[in-house]
């Protein structure tokens, strides 16, 4: 008998789409823009402005949008920008460059990384690892918190480069990619960079690093491996706004999102119904059954019984060759992803763009993600065979964790859900932002795989706190939001028999 899926509940909240949609992002980066040259100016008293965004949000767009208009701006001379890692802060200066000149951008590395650094970036930025190298004309300064934040690092460049605007710091605005990322400890070696601090990112990530306790236990309050915008959302002199739009997920998506972001005011999708699309021919059964489910764009839950037992919970060979076997049967059908093409404004163009197997461009066609290494690295030996047996590149399948995976983009993924197999929800699988990262990163189909026990895993388990170690902070998923979660996908059971 062939899978059938029962379909989620229909919401009944407003959404809009298309340029309707994209607007909203619009008018709050107006709004923002505004604020920033207030800020600089002395007319408004602000210290920080900082902007929620949910996954696939266009948070980039935005942030260049406001560099630019501090570096247009009379009361500034120059601003810096930093992000966690370095795979953040090269595509950050390859498009700061190209929007503003290669000879106003610069990017600074360390010795070690300078090698590592791609082409676009060397193409269109100054590429540099000493402070004194900096060039004087430059108006912005990329770099990771870690290398702003060495010891005598602004410093130096306060001496090299003289003060700005503001008469004090190098650097008269600091700019903040993927905020909620940066804990507390970093950023305070970057804080005096400049008077006014503008931080964008994706408030339902990973944090920034687990904590199983607190090392201030004198102050519980206080933890500085904490995100570093939680500790201003209530302070006068931080304004901040969330973004009301996504441009990433497909329509199907958007119940998902907003269950992850309930206390936002609102959240639209730009893409609309039918403007995303996955097309295979020649599928039969449950293959045909579960991937055009997927291709409907609504999540799917995919519950498989009938397996060998895994070496544990979360490293489950058994299920990630279940795993292997559904992409196989998807990858044999040549399979075409559509997708509808919009303006900057976000309305449709008319045109209709394609990615298949074999074209190897843009973002990965399919993400397998789990929670694990050891789990991934069997999710890898699949995805190497499936590379080998049509013929595929690197990047068109791949493998990874979720939380090397946050802050990319796939098309389709394909995911072992984070709590199947367990039996009680603990710190690690039941984090807010690990679910959320595995959830938001395809443009057009979710499947996500899991033992049968999930609804019994959290009816039965004893209820935890939102929170590890009592801190404030959406740290950790209590079971309803869980609950709340999964019941915006389409679900579905498979029996499998056989070695897997």
């Amino acid at each position: 008998m062939t899978v059938e899926f029962c379909q989620p509940e229909p919401r009944g909240a407003d959404r809009v789409h298309h340029h309707r949609a994209a607007a909203g992002n619009t008018a709050v980066a107006e709004e923002a823009a505004g604020v920033l040259r207030a800020a600089l100016s002395g007319t408004a008293s602000l210290d920080r402005i900082l902007l929620k965004a949910a996954a696939g949000a266009g948070k980039s767009h935005v942030l260049k949008k406001l560099v630019a208009e501090a570096v247009g701006h009379p009361e500034c001379s120059r601003v810096a920008v930093i992000a966690f890692t370095n795979k953040q802060v090269h595509p950050l200066a390859a498009a700061l460059g190209r929007s503003l000149g290669p000879e106003r951008v610069c990017l600074s590395v360390s010795k070690a990384r300078y090698e590592e650094v791609p082409e676009e970036a060397r193409a269109n930025s100054t590429v540099v690892t000493t402070a004194s190298e900096v060039p004087a004309e430059c108006a912005v300064v990329v770099s990771t918190s870690h290398k702003l934040g060495a010891i005598g690092e602004l410093d130096r460049l306060t001496e090299h480069l003289g003060v700005g605007r503001n008469g004090e710091s190098a650097f008269d605005a600091l700019f903040v990619d993927e905020a909620w990322q940066l804990p507390h400890h970093l950023f305070d070696r970057v804080a005096k960079a400049a008077p006014i601090t503008v931080g964008v990112g994706d408030v339902g990530q990973l944090p920034p690093l687990e904590v199983g306790a607190n090392p201030w236990r004198g102050d519980p309050g206080f933890n500085p491996y904490r995100a570093w915008p939680t500790d201003f959302e209530d302070d006068e002199r931080t304004w901040s706004v969330e973004l009301p739009a996504v441009w990433r997920p497909a329509a199907g998506h958007l119940d998902l999102w907003r269950a992850f972001y309930p206390q936002w005011r609102e959240l639209h999708c730009v893409a609309a119904p039918g403007d995303r699309a996955l097309a295979a021919e020649g599928l039969s059964g449950d293959n045909a059954a579960i991937w055009s489910q997927v291709g409907t764009g609504v999540p799917t839950l995919l519950e498989v019984e009938g397996l060998p037992e895994p070496e544990s919970p979360d490293v489950d060979l058994p299920l990630t060759r279940t795993v292997e076997s559904l992409l196989d049967g998807l990858l044999a059908a040549g399979f075409v992803l559509q997708h509808a093409d919009y303006d900057g404004e976000g309305a449709p163009t008319g045109e209709t763009s394609t990615a298949r197997p074999g074209d190897d461009s843009g973002d990965p066609l399919i993400a397998i993600l789990a929670t694990r290494n050891q789990a991934v690295d069997d999710a890898a030996d699949a995805a190497e065979r499936l590379r080998a047996k049509y013929a595929l590149g690197e990047t068109e399948i791949v493998a990874s964790t979720v939380d090397s995976w946050q802050g990319q983009t796939n098309r389709v993924t394909v995911a072992i859900h984070p709590l199947s197999g367990a039996t009680q929800l603990d710190e690690f699988n039941s984090a807010f932002g690990r679910l959320a990262v595995t959830c938001t990163r395809a443009t057009h189909g979710l499947l996500m795989v899991t033992r049968p026990g999930i609804d019994q895993l959290l009816g039965e388990a004893p209820a935890r706190p939102g929170t590890p170690i009592g801190e404030p902070g959406d740290r950790q998923l209590p079971r309803q939001t869980h609950q709340r979660i999964l019941d915006t996908f389409a679900r579905g059971r498979i029996a499998v028999g056989g070695e897997h």
